[in-house]
């Protein structure tokens, strides 16, 4: 899928009028590609594309209208492949059920002195380590890892998702011929200044509470981040890759 600037191209005849139009459109047909986009995507020309090379492939494309400042329509497609739903295996504690009361109570039981007196700081350290993990077997269930990563926006409230469906509506009217241009850009302009306003206004408050609720902030932030930086398992001299702690 792409934005392949051929407005020349009709591709319900399969001709083109200017030479590098032609020479994509051999290109497509070289390589036995199918073209799903039969609706213009922008002021009355098609310019993006949906390129499959498998009939059957690439369905249900819809038009979403535009996003933000671009006067591109958003195309909206299903790719039909079975897909095997893989749930997570990795589990983490849930410190949301743990008894703390009991943890300190069985790190408090234990003879620290007599413990750790005459080892060294490795021998230390891995003592109290068995002891702490003792305790946190019994103290801190386990849950399986959640699989979810879209959610909602914090400032998402539900005046802003009515505008939205207002917005789609709009779209629709237009796209069926009963709205204006003008009035459908009038009902997207109203929405998108409504919903910078109340992101903005979310932002600031965070800025300005960030003394007292660090926590939101940092949360906000980690969210707006685009990817996930995750610790790889570490490989040994070897060349083997470590699956238990390394001393």
């Amino acid at each position: 899928m792409g934005d392949f600037k051929h407005p020349d191209i009709c591709w319900k005849d399969n001709t083109a009028g200017h030479m590098k139009s032609r020479k994509f459109l051999e290109c497509v047909n070289d390589n036995f590609l199918l073209q799903m986009i039969e609706e213009p995507t922008r002021k009355g020309a098609m310019l993006d594309l949906v390129l499959t090379n498998k009939e059957g492939l690439v369905g249900n494309v819809k038009f979403k209208g535009s996003l933000g400042c671009s006067d591109h329509e958003m195309v909206e497609f299903k790719i039909h492949r079975a897909v095997r739903r893989v749930c997570s295996k990795l589990t983490t504690l849930d410190f949301r059920r743990a008894d703390f009361g009991l943890l300190r109570d069985l790190i408090g039981r234990v003879a620290w002195e007599q413990e750790l007196e005459g080892r060294g700081a490795q021998e230390n350290w891995l003592t109290f380590k068995d002891h702490l993990l003792q305790a946190q077997e019994r103290c801190i269930p386990k849950k399986k890892k959640s699989d979810k990563i879209a959610k909602r926006p914090a400032w998402m409230n539900k005046e802003l998702l009515d505008k939205l469906r207002t917005e789609k509506e709009a779209y629709r009217g237009w796209k069926q011929g009963w709205i204006e241009w003008a009035e459908y850009k009038e009902t997207v302009r109203v929405a998108r200044n409504q919903i910078r306003q109340v992101k903005a206004q979310a932002e600031l408050n965070l800025a300005r509470d960030i003394k007292n609720n660090t926590k939101n902030f940092y949360r906000y932030v980690r969210d707006k981040g685009k990817t996930r930086e995750v610790v790889g398992l570490l490989r040994k001299e070897m060349g083997d890759l470590a699956s238990q702690d390394m001393h």
